[in-house]
């Protein structure tokens, strides 16, 4: 009797456990613990004692016991790999705004463990967003521009920032447990960097719980490639937090963006995820795989402590914004604290054939002025009645993110996984 009461208890406790992770960020533990930041401007890291600059065109390894830093433009080129040991600091310079630029054929290895997590930061004693570049992994997988080749310029050397080729499984190598702090400088009257770039980047490359916070840029930003990426976090960007563009193929899984209210650079906003197929149309190859993002197991929240007035005073944007011609299947997620979740271009057809192509399916929709809207148009009855059909299973609530999530107000550790009670209940209203 008493083994069948363990095994009841056991039984019980996957069940509730698997229920508690159905929507949103997923995991029978937290797994923001020991290898996130969420407070990075108190933290010392110390001073550097190796300077970084300069070209790197043979095989070089970056050790834990020293302290780099990371002076302009750094570029890996000539095929080299450079691997960063676990645990290692890379501090881009303020005063030259250091950046670090794998170029198309060279290889990044940052391979960090969850104990001892790879990171990239700022080297000024007030920290702020925009303090210096950020990390930029170039490759040669496929983009939608004609001749299937991009340049990435900004500041940077045109002759070392080409990508886009024909190797959709290429390898870059691998970013996994590291950190992007306060990255995303501004260059004057062109454009600003995001924490971590990836161009025409192809799906051998590993991408795993990869945090960017503070940026001044997008946190996160694929320019074409195919992808595969897990457990990616972004935090209190001031521009996107995950843009894709240029024929980007992604399957996005079990990652977070967590927005202010009271950060935002664009003049419409900015978002948790932007999905385009292109910038400029006229440099666009129709004949070529225009932009695919599958995300499974997203969270999207806006952490503000009082959502509706900031709603009500125009603080608060969409969190997704899907233009022509792009695709995006998005399934069991959270958005929560957004006005709408949901954004369509205006030049998007609202008809059987555009609406496949941008799939809501079991989505947990909380805390929203309206889910799903088409852009300068007020009247959403027709997406609301085809979001809303039984068939998707999409639940719609206004319940307080204190509610919603396990403890997102933890200043060390929060947990941004949804409660149990609410999927439950969520579960119930399907």
């Amino acid at each position: 009797m008493k083994k069948i009461t363990q095994m009841i208890c056991v039984l019980l406790t996957v069940t509730s456990m698997s229920a508690q992770q159905e929507k949103g960020i997923m995991g029978y533990t937290n797994w923001l613990n020991n290898w996130t930041e969420f407070k990075p401007n108190k933290v010392d890291y110390g001073e550097a004692n190796q300077i970084l600059a300069g070209n790197i065109s043979v095989n070089t390894k970056l050790l834990k016991r020293n302290i780099y830093v990371l002076q302009g433009n750094v570029y890996v080129t000539n095929n080299a790999v450079l691997t960063i040991e676990p645990g290692t600091l890379i501090i881009g310079d303020f005063e030259t705004k250091g950046t670090l630029v794998v170029t198309k054929g060279a290889q990044l290895i940052a391979d960090g463990l969850e104990t001892d997590p790879i990171v990239f930061t700022s080297n000024r004693s007030q920290k702020k967003a925009g303090d210096w570049g950020g990390v930029v992994v170039l490759g040669d997988a496929p983009i939608n521009k004609f001749g299937n080749v991009g340049s990435y310029n900004l500041d940077l050397d045109p002759t070392l920032t080409t990508y886009g080729g024909d190797n959709a499984a290429s390898n870059s190598g691998i970013l996994r447990f590291v950190r992007i702090e306060f990255a995303g400088k501004k260059v004057k009257g062109v454009d600003t960097f995001n924490g971590l770039t990836i161009a025409g980047v192809g799906s051998k490359t590993t991408l795993d719980n990869i945090m960017v916070s503070y940026s001044g840029g997008d946190s996160f930003a694929f320019f074409g490639g195919d992808l595969n990426a897990t457990k990616l976090v972004s935090y209190k960007s001031i521009n996107d937090d995950f843009k894709f563009t240029q024929g980007v193929q992604c399957r996005l899984y079990n990652s977070l963006a967590v927005r202010s209210s009271y950060l935002s650079s664009n003049k419409d906003g900015s978002r948790c995820m932007e999905v385009k197929s292109y910038e400029k149309k006229n440099e666009t190859d129709f004949t070529k795989k225009q932009t695919l993002v599958v995300a499974t197991n997203i969270t999207m929240l806006n952490d503000s402590e009082n959502i509706k007035a900031d709603i009500q005073s125009g603080l608060v944007k969409e969190a997704v914004y899907v233009a022509e011609n792009a695709s995006l299947e998005m399934k069991r997620s959270v958005i929560s604290g957004f006005n709408p979740a949901v954004l369509l271009d205006s030049k998007t057809e609202i008809n059987d054939a555009s609406l496949k192509k941008i799939k809501f399916e079991e989505m947990y929709f909380n805390l929203c002025n309206g889910n799903i809207f088409t852009e300068y148009n007020a009247n959403n009855e027709d997406l609301e009645s085809w979001y809303g059909n039984p068939v998707f299973f999409n639940v719609m609530a206004q319940s307080d993110n204190k509610e919603t999530f396990i403890d997102i107000f933890n200043a060390k550790k929060p947990d941004f996984r949804l409660q149990l009670g609410k999927i439950t209940a969520s579960s119930s209203n399907k």
